[in-house]
């Protein structure tokens, strides 16, 4: 039983690896830090969105064979209205992922920071940081490899190593047990903080997963007949990537500090558990997530343009590379000059809030086509659940651009 688990560990924990990056290590802590245990049900009701969500898109990369951005330009029948969707998803995820990108490398550099003193280097007059170089091309070489098993293996390590750490930190912590199930069920709203409530969940419920689901189990399984282990492999790799970020938010509620600048003050939590240890533990679990994330970013954004423009070649071809690239490029060179690195993850978990709205209507909208997938389309309990988080989405992201532009 166990060996065929195991076995059947796929796209779910890629998605979970996508989640688990530095943004979840960063908000998590800040919300840890900031709030206590107040924040917890956020990561609840983040974690049951996800996997309504999740198994969405995988069922329809299962029964119809096709990722979403691919069903939904086939199935927009007017040329306005396609070119317009083409438009929106090529926007949210490009842009998205770019910033998203940018942080993941980001946090992968605040981990090595601690390691390796002064890690910059001067070319015409800019600094540039090659510890973002030195992630990015890690990065670089087990995307360019393009096999499908190569990334799946590296990724569930990495998040295995991670979850362990994290949980392992926080029961070490020896946390008041009501206060966090008090956490977990009793919503509380903090009236001039709405935007870390949305970095929780631009944090866990990534846009650009609902894209990479949808095509990676085309590469894992067969087809419908395989839709059970699916789902059980998504439900349990989600529950254990939400059990993660709710112990880095447990870890970040012992930090006594007030200011987040780095991967020193980060570690400053886990200083009781590990003494001078804590440093090294944090930085590489920072440095893990980084990678993490910085792989399937990338690997996401191309299969939307894939998606998008009917390319027939898959992860191995020219075309898919180039996306990649540019989006793992970018992103490199935004992380290696100079900007603050906790600023750019949290940008890039606010900008998932608000982009989620538009990607959870396009998928909630292919999910009711008949033609698309006959009597696997959403039934009515799945739709009510749908609703209610794309409203929820809506409302959040609509709060979270107020509070952007008017304070």
């Amino acid at each position: 039983m166990v060996k065929t688990f195991f076995k059947n560990i796929g796209p779910g924990t890629l998605v979970a690896a996508a989640f688990i990056g530095p943004g979840t290590v960063t908000v998590c802590t800040m919300a840890g830090v900031n709030h206590g245990f107040s924040l917890l049900w956020a990561m609840v009701v983040s974690i049951f969105a996800t996997i309504v969500l999740q198994e969405m898109a995988a069922r329809l990369g299962l029964v119809s064979g096709k990722g979403l951005a691919e069903t939904v330009t086939q199935q927009v029948k007017h040329p306005i209205l396609k070119y317009g969707a083409i438009f929106l998803m090529l926007s949210a995820i490009l842009i998205g992922n770019i910033a998203y990108e940018a942080g993941n490398i980001s946090g992968g550099v605040l981990g090595m920071q601690s390691l390796i003193s002064k890690p910059f280097i001067g070319f015409m007059g800019i600094e540039i940081n090659i510890l973002s170089l030195c992630i990015g091309c890690i990065a670089f070489s087990i995307l360019f490899i393009g096999n499908y098993k190569v990334i799946e293996r590296t990724l569930v390590t990495m998040v295995v190593l991670m979850s362990i750490s994290f949980i392992i930190a926080a029961i070490l912590t020896k946390p008041a047990i009501g206060s966090i199930i008090k956490g977990l069920f009793v919503p509380v709203i903090p009236e001039k903080d709405w935007l870390t409530v949305i970095g929780l969940v631009g944090t866990t419920v990534v846009p650009y997963n609902l894209f990479l689901h949808a095509s990676l189990v085309k590469e894992k399984w067969k087809g419908v007949s395989d839709l059970k282990t699916a789902r059980k492999e998504l439900y349990v790799s989600i529950i254990v990537g939400g059990l993660v970020s709710i112990a880095i938010i447990i870890c970040g509620a012992a930090i006594q500090v007030s200011e987040i600048n780095n991967a020193s003050d980060l570690a400053q939590g886990l200083e009781p558990l590990f003494g001078n240890l804590a440093t090294y533990v944090l930085s590489i679990g920072l440095f893990a997530a980084g990678i993490t994330s910085a792989i399937t970013a990338p690997l996401a954004a191309a299969y939307v343009v894939k998606g998008c423009f009917g390319w027939k070649q898959g992860i191995g071809s020219l075309k898919f590379r180039i996306v990649w690239m540019l989006v793992l490029g970018i992103g490199i060179l935004f992380s290696s000059t100079g900007i603050n690195p906790i600023e750019v993850i949290t940008f890039a978990q606010i900008a998932n809030g608000m982009l989620l709205p538009i990607i959870a209507v396009f998928l909630w909208w292919v999910m009711n086509k008949k033609k698309v997938l006959g009597r696997y389309r959403n039934s009515k309990l799945q739709n009510c659940m749908a609703g209610i988080i794309v409203i929820t989405a809506i409302i959040l992201g609509a709060k979270s651009l107020y509070t952007v532009v008017f304070g």
